[in-house]
């Protein structure tokens, strides 16, 4: 089966075309550091023989932490930890991602005052307009913080520019307010998405892979549309980036539900698509893919290359074994979330639905 045989995008070989998405585990310690509690994760998680797992989201600099258990990729102190995460991924033959993010105006509420690209007042945090130097500070935070991953033996990047973060608020109209070289014009406010790529180029080189989660299109009105989202992927592709994986921007919601009746529903899917047309880099699909038979049509249809998926392999880290074996009912993951809460209530991330044990 296709989906199961070897994928190789840019340099990086896969032994599958099967992701799992990066998600926030709650397992750093208060510091940003690796912890023995995210080690026996990404160890069940490479036993299960996904392709490539790309971890939970580490922050880039202090001012950018968006959660409490966040992993830091902001310091060389956090080299030891985030190489022990990568031996651990590679034991059962994995590959994997470091994703790298700045929260901007949605950082955690420790911070006292926030970055922002521009000053919003509907927006209910204590925040600051950066200035040119706080931009160019947060470009080389990046560029470090991608060049640590590939000395901690990680097997690409990925940019998180999705999910009203920081790289979400610069392409968005409604949260991008600036008149300078930063803001107004499609082409000023991807400026900081092109000079991140091309200064993190600078640091790893043109071979090593550098992916990025794009938030492709915003969910509110007179947000940044879908055609100007696909103008910015081929000009991200232009600079470098290896793969796309296809998510919400601001406004978006990147954890989708089921609605009455459903079993299963692929929310990017025509987003994905569109971008397909597009470009010609590998493009990762990811939100609600619940069934193989779903995951074949997918990759059938062109509309995807990669499938990517989070909530499943928290309440089945070896689901793709199952479904190798022959057994392809779907996921027995319900799209509840109760995991994700776990997470923002102070806990590890688990399943509690389909594994009330661990309650």
């Amino acid at each position: 089966m296709e989906l199961f045989e070897p994928y190789r995008f840019g340099q990086l070989m896969l032994r599958n075309r099967f992701i799992r998405s990066a998600t926030w585990d709650h397992s750093a310690d208060t510091d940003g550091k690796v912890t023995e509690a995210s080690l026996a994760i990404y160890s069940g998680l490479s036993k299960g023989n996904i392709g490539l797992i790309i971890s939970g989201f580490a922050f880039v600099s202090s001012s950018g932490q968006a959660v409490d258990g966040q992993y830091g990729v902001h310091d060389d102190r956090m080299l030891s930890g985030l190489r022990k995460l990568a031996r651990t991924a590679h034991g059962d033959g994995s590959k994997i991602a470091l994703q790298i993010v700045h929260a901007g105006i949605s950082a955690w509420g420790h911070i006292e005052t926030a970055m922002a690209v521009s000053e919003v007042v509907h927006v209910n945090r204590l925040h600051r307009e950066m200035t040119e130097e706080n931009i160019e500070s947060i470009i080389k935070d990046f560029a470090v913080a991608a060049m640590r991953a590939k000395e901690a033996g990680f097997d690409a990047v990925q940019l998180h520019g999705a999910h009203g973060y920081l790289m979400s608020q610069f392409l968005s109209p409604v949260l991008n307010r600036r008149t300078d070289r930063w803001g107004g014009s499609l082409e000023n406010r991807s400026r900081f998405h092109l000079e991140v790529i091309r200064r993190i180029r600078q640091e790893i080189g043109k071979d090593f892979p550098l992916l990025i989660k794009f938030g492709i299109q915003d969910d509110l009105a007179h947000g940044l549309t879908l055609e100007e989202g696909v103008r910015v992927a081929g000009w991200m592709v232009n600079e470098g980036i290896d793969s796309i994986e296809v998510s919400a921007g601001v406004g978006g919601v990147a954890i989708p539900h089921l609605k009455p009746g459903e079993t299963e529903r692929v929310v990017f899917r025509a987003r994905s698509a569109a971008l397909k047309k597009a470009i010609n880099i590998s493009v990762m699909l990811v939100g609600g893919i619940r069934s193989l038979d779903m995951c074949e049509e997918i990759i059938n249809s062109g509309d995807a290359d990669m499938i990517s998926m989070c909530r499943p392999f928290i309440c089945e880290p070896d689901l793709l074994k199952r479904w190798q074996s022959g057994d392809r009912k779907p996921a027995k993951c319900i799209s509840c979330s109760l995991c994700i809460k776990c997470a923002r209530e102070g806990q590890l991330l688990e399943c509690r639905t389909i594994h009330p044990l661990n309650r």
